[in-house]
């Protein structure tokens, strides 16, 4: 069984259950881990509590060279790190690979701004911080927790999800050089982020996931400041004036990027429908040449679902669909590419969805392309108000400048004009909903009184590097 780390140190945990941590590509085990109880966990935030008033008084360029330190330890660890992120996950390698990069650049960031994170007024550092993270980028989203808290002066005590909790561990192992309880690291499913969040000394919560968890986190942290980033259902919007030979594979590649497990990539379509017919053609000969097999394979586009209650669930999503009214293009069920036992799902098409049905009104993490045809640019803008926007919209025209202005009502802690999410760019991201103040990714929390907006507006849109297919994607870039 897996240790958790607390105060400076590997240790046993003291009390609860424990479960099998499994390849959701193959179901083979990889690990064990304790579901850790509210013994254990106020270890870690006893932990956590002493160190902080003196790490807060350590000099920032200190602070920030030990934060500069763990990405340069991340960095050193990439190969072994993406290949356990890759089997606990089921992301292909490739994404794997820039996770890590996006770590190392998130610690070199925060480490660069720690001198800067002192004195805000909004901002003080002083708290210990209680990081709860997802289960589709564990790694990364429990950076983004830890990197900008240790650099500001704050102590940490993570709980990494239960479905894979490895990559985060192995983190806490690059964070060796911090002094004892600046970093803990436990493990465990809600029983654990109960009793963290809801532990006296607990001065700040961070979560990404679910909306519905985020409500439960919300009511648990009794008044605590929150850090919280639930998930949506944001739009991409395709007027007819659209480049389609760029919007579809970039398109594709934002929606089925981590088997279309990711909470700040758009969710549906809305195509004016002058276009629609010809839309649907391209999604469909774009998606039909993805592979679908081993993360573990170079050539790997799309892995499997990071569960079988996740597969279950987007199978039951799409046939919900289908029954209320949706037109079957492309896939729909789950299924055993090159025999693997795994939780694979088909690259799904769903065209002709009504405004109001299941994918206008829940948030689909799994490979599912879902297209609704609209009158007009205007339609799509009031059709996708009235879903379930927050994270990050995108639309895709030819007239950039009434993009920007048509884009102002729509609650969207982001939206990009003709470019979808980046793969390797910091910026800060965002919901606007649901209490969505957080901005990570860009090396500092925002101003948490203002409801700010990231506008990213292609200058010269052009296919992107790190799009489908992957299998020229071979090289292990930036980590060694």
């Amino acid at each position: 069984m897996h240790q958790i780390f607390i105060d400076g140190a590997w240790v046993q945990p003291l009390e609860g259950p424990t479960h099998a941590v499994t390849n959701p590509a193959t179901l083979e085990p990889i690990d064990t881990v304790a579901d850790c109880g509210p013994v254990d966990v106020a270890r870690a935030v006893d932990a956590a509590h002493a160190a902080q008033p003196g790490w807060q008084n350590v000099p920032a360029a200190d602070r920030a060279a030990l934060v500069r330190e763990i990405g340069g330890r991340v960095h050193d660890n990439g190969r072994d790190l993406a290949t356990l992120l890759t089997r606990e996950t089921g992301k292909p390698l490739c994404e794997s690979i820039d996770c890590i990069e996006a770590v190392v650049a998130l610690f070199n960031a925060c480490a660069a701004g720690a001198s800067l994170s002192v004195g805000s007024p909004h901002r003080q550092p002083g708290a210990v911080v209680a990081a709860i993270a997802p289960f589709n980028f564990p790694m990364l989203f429990m950076a983004c927790a830890i990197a900008p808290a240790i650099a500001a002066g704050d102590t940490v005590v993570c709980k990494p999800p239960p479905e894979n909790p490895l990559s985060s561990l192995m983190l806490a192992r690059a964070c060796g050089a911090l002094p004892p309880g600046v970093l803990n690291v436990i493990t465990g499913g809600a029983e654990a982020g109960q009793a963290l969040i809801e532990h006296a000394d607990i001065g700040r919560v961070a979560f990404t996931g679910s909306a519905a968890v985020g409500r439960t986190i919300a009511a648990a942290a009794q008044g605590k400041p929150i850090d919280l980033e639930p998930g949506s259902v944001d739009a991409f919007i395709v007027c007819k004036d659209a480049d389609l030979e760029l919007a579809v594979p970039g398109i594709v590649w934002a929606r089925l990027l981590n088997a279309g497990q990711v909470c700040t990539s758009g969710k549906h379509i809305y195509v004016e429908r002058s276009i629609a017919a010809e839309f649907v053609e391209r999604i469909h000969q774009c998606v039909g040449f993805l592979d679908v097999d081993d993360p573990m394979k170079p050539a790997t586009d799309l892995g499997p679902l990071v569960s079988l209650d996740a597969a279950r669930r987007v199978e039951d999503q799409v046939g919900r669909s289908l029954r209320e009214g949706a037109k079957l293009i492309l896939g729909g069920r789950r299924f055993r590419p090159s025999g693997l036992p795994g939780h694979f799902f088909q690259p799904t098409i769903l065209s002709d969805v009504r405004a109001g049905s299941v994918p206008t009104r829940e948030e689909i993490l799994g490979p599912v392309i879902t297209i609704t045809p609209v009158i007009d640019a205007a339609e799509a803008l009031r059709l996708a108000r009235g879903s379930a926007p927050g994270c990050g919209a995108s639309i895709y025209t030819s007239d950039p400048q009434a993009a920007v202005m048509a884009v102002e009502p729509l609650e969207s802690g982001m939206f990009r004009i003709n470019d979808p999410a980046s793969g390797n760019t910091l910026g800060p991201f965002g919901g606007m909903r649901h209490r969505g103040i957080l901005r990570e990714l860009g090396g500092a929390d925002v101003e948490v009184f203002q409801r700010s907006k990231y506008l990213r507006v292609a200058e010269a849109p052009q296919r992107k590097s790190w799009w489908f297919p992957y299998g020229a994607r071979t090289r292990w870039t930036g980590c060694a």
